[in-house]
This record gives structure tokens, sequence and C-alpha cells, in this order.
């Protein structure tokens, strides 16, 4: 089936891997290109992408490396969104710099290495990271925690003075919320939220994270779950390699 061969190569090239690939997204391709074989049998997509991965010279592409502003990715860097994989920095850095694009910087996300520096040498280590930031002009600050083998996030909502710690394995670390709020905002309320969605494993902290920064900073519930994960893992892929949130 040529149009499914050509739809792979096209995929393969614009994502590096078919990490993040769906049946769904072939389905959607066919149907596009109004395809007859969607309606004359079953199509074993599975079958297909096997067959077009043995007759590649190398898996994935070779040098394949996502740029935007600052931040680069290796497909090293995206292969933590493989499976049950844990994220890296650099993935929830550039995720970061997407989800402050797409809220025309209304919300701040702080770089993941902001919290390990503040809580190491307090607010002189991390001023400078600020300066050029009008902190009380965003709506919304964004801080991710990664302690040892574990991502959680800080919230602070700026025009309620609020600070909201979200942590997917309802884990509690009162220091992280203390230092934060020393540092960014004076006589906060700090609240340690219960019954958001938790993960039910030990890999998937880092998207969770992620997922909760996306909702927020848009107001939409955090209406999620662990069987999402999977489709989520993939949709970050293709937003990070197409440099934009999908809608």
């Amino acid at each position: 089936m040529s149009s499914v061969s050509d739809f792979l190569e096209s995929f393969y090239m614009k994502y590096g891997s078919f990490i993040p690939l769906s049946e769904t997204d072939v389905l959607e391709y066919l149907k596009k290109k109004g395809n007859s074989d969607l309606n004359n049998r079953k199509l074993d997509i599975p079958g297909e992408v096997r067959r077009y991965r043995a007759g590649l010279a190398s898996v994935p592409v070779a040098g394949f490396m996502v740029s935007y502003n600052k931040h680069t990715l290796s497909l090293e860097d995206l292969g933590t969104l493989e499976e049950q994989n844990w994220l890296n920095d650099q993935v929830i850095n550039m995720y970061g710099e997407l989800i402050m694009e797409a809220t025309q910087h209304k919300v701040h996300f702080f770089n993941s290495f902001f919290h390990k520096q503040l809580a190491a040498k307090g607010y002189e280590g991390v001023k400078r990271w600020t300066k050029k930031v009008d902190l009380f002009s965003k709506w919304l600050l964004l801080v991710p925690i990664h302690l040892e083998i574990h991502w959680s996030l800080i919230t602070v909502d700026m025009a309620t003075k609020t600070i909201s710690y979200y942590d997917s394995q309802g884990i509690v670390f009162k220091h992280t919320i203390d230092v934060c709020s020393l540092a960014v905002v004076a006589d906060c309320d700090c609240l340690s939220l219960q019954g958001i969605p938790q993960q039910k494993n030990d890999s998937d902290c880092g998207v969770f994270v992620l997922e909760y920064c996306r909702r927020l900073s848009v107001k939409q519930p955090l209406r999620f779950s662990q069987e999402d994960m999977p489709h989520i893992r993939k949709r970050i892929y293709k937003e990070l390699c197409d440099c934009r949130l999908s809608d």
C-alpha cells in the first residue's frame, strides 16, 4: 500500500522515529486522501509499520535534532518520551517554552534548574534568572521541581497570591513550598492540592507535571488519568517536534 508507505516515510522524517506514531495518525491520513482501503478491508497498520521499519537502513533518523529558541533536543532526549522512560530536563524545559509561547507569555515557566539553585544558594543564587522578566505581569508562575528521581510542580497564582503544590504521587515536600514562597511572593497562602490526577507507576511523574502545566496555563480542568499517559506522551513528542502546542 504505497499511500501508507508514503505517509510513514514523511512521518519518520518529520519526527525522527516512530515513537509518537499511533494508528489514528495513519487512519486520519488515509481519510484525508479518500483512500478506498478503509472501506474495502481491515488495515494491518502495525504490520505496515513493521514492514516499513524493516526496510530502513538505520532506525531512527541519524543526527535528528529539534531546536527552538535556546533549546535543542536530540533523539536521545525525545526518546525519554517512549513508553515508561523518565523525562529529562531538556524535554521539560523546552515544553515549558512552548507553554509560554502558547499563552503569549502571560504564564512564566521557570527552568527546571531554578529550584535546585534556589534551594542551594537562596535568592542571591537566582535573582539574575528573572532579571529580564517582569513576574508581576504574569498571572501564573510554573516551577517544576526535580528531587532525585521524582518530578512535581509548584504554581504561583499572582492575582490571588496562592502557592499550590501538585504531586502525582501525593507526596508533600513542605520545605519545597517554603523555599519558593520566600523567593517569589511574600505572604502567600500555600496549598497542597488533593484529588488531582495521580500516577499508578514509578515512571510518569514528569508527564503528569507537563500535563498539569499545560492544562493550568490555559485554564482547563485537570481531567486526565494514568490511562491517558501513552497518548499524552505521543502528543508531547509531536508538539516538541512541531515547536508548538497542538489545538
